[in-house]
């Protein structure tokens, strides 16, 4: 069993919302609208190029065009659990 957590997929929402799949199974919604400081986050509060967001291969997590990326882990504490639909 993998004993990291990773991105599996992602869907932007709507604003700075996305939704987050993981490699343990969960899904959920993460709100990045006060989370976008700095010199790399600051360019994503242009939502065109929020929206441009995708799984890294290599590093198992959100990326953005400009390098930007979020830690798994944090992804997931952050975010709000989306119920399942069995």
């Amino acid at each position: 069993m993998d004993l990291f957590l990773h991105v599996e997929q992602v869907t932007y929402l709507d604003s700075y919302v996305l939704r987050v799949g993981f490699s343990n199974g969960d899904v959920k919604d993460v709100d990045l609208r006060g989370e976008l400081h700095g010199e790399v986050f600051e360019p994503l509060r242009d939502l065109e190029l929020f929206r441009q967001v995708r799984v890294s291969e290599e590093t198992r997590t959100v990326e953005w065009p400009n390098g930007a990326d979020l830690a798994p882990e944090f992804l997931y504490q952050t975010g709000k659990d989306v119920k399942q639909v069995a």
